[in-house]
């Protein structure tokens, strides 16, 4: 079956353009011109991924992420004109798993697509199952429970404590990680990594601020505890 993809931008050629590339690529896809649509489609047709502009009218990027988290882990695609940290930052916490500059080929977008769609793809083994700690994590559901109450993560918060969880006691870059989540070297920046672990910890850790967990190793990233004996 063909994945869904929900194109959200307020630009009624660009919609055209990147629905006609990406249903040549074999996707599904539905669109919409602002957040408060997007709201509607989305909740309809649970599309496998978003591609969602920051820029619009009625409803902006930001304020749908914000609503729309609360209901789905949907992979999001970010269309910004806008290059700043910040922006990169915000959309980061609020769930965003990539961004594309405008102007941008289809083709770009599409490789993006199916980058994210590859690493976020449920597996299909039961016997994925990760369990260090208080923490089980069910790579086959992605279902992360912490001391026995289920964790609603981001697909990327997810990604990286699977990574973590598979190898506790080892530290793992910043360009490590990126790479895990990406398939291949992120153009972005190794900041995207401490916003995803911030968010991770608030998730996950008894206190944040004293992290048991996932611990940071100064001068290398980022590793899960080894096991206290």
């Amino acid at each position: 079956m063909s994945k869904k993809i929900l194109v959200v931008d307020d630009a009624p050629q660009l919609r055209k353009l990147v629905k006609s590339y990406l249903e040549q690529e074999g996707y599904a896809v539905v669109t919409a011109s602002d957040g408060q649509e997007a709201l509607y489609v989305a909740r309809h047709e649970k599309p496998d991924l978003i591609i969602l502009d920051l820029m619009m009218p009625e409803m902006g990027g930001y304020a749908f992420m914000r609503a729309y988290s609360k209901e789905a882990d949907t992979p999001i695609i970010v269309l910004t004109a806008r290059v700043e940290e910040n922006d990169k930052v915000l959309g980061l916490e609020l769930g965003a798993d990539d961004f594309v500059t405008k102007p941008f080929s289809p083709r770009e977008l599409a490789a993006r697509v199916r980058a994210v769609l590859r690493r976020t793809a449920k597996q299909t083994s039961p016997s994925e199952i990760l369990r260090a700690a208080d923490i089980t994590l069910d790579r086959a559901g992605r279902v992360v429970l912490v001391a026995e109450h289920q964790i609603d993560l981001t697909p990327s918060e997810f990604d990286i404590l699977a990574v973590l969880m598979a190898a506790p006691g080892r530290a793992f870059s910043r360009l490590e990680l990126l790479e895990r989540l990406q398939g291949t070297a992120y153009e972005g920046y190794e900041r995207t990594i401490d916003v995803h672990i911030r968010n991770l910890r608030a998730k996950i850790e008894p206190d944040d601020t004293q992290p048991r967990y996932v611990e940071t190793v100064y001068g290398v990233g980022y590793r899960f505890a080894p096991e206290r004996r």
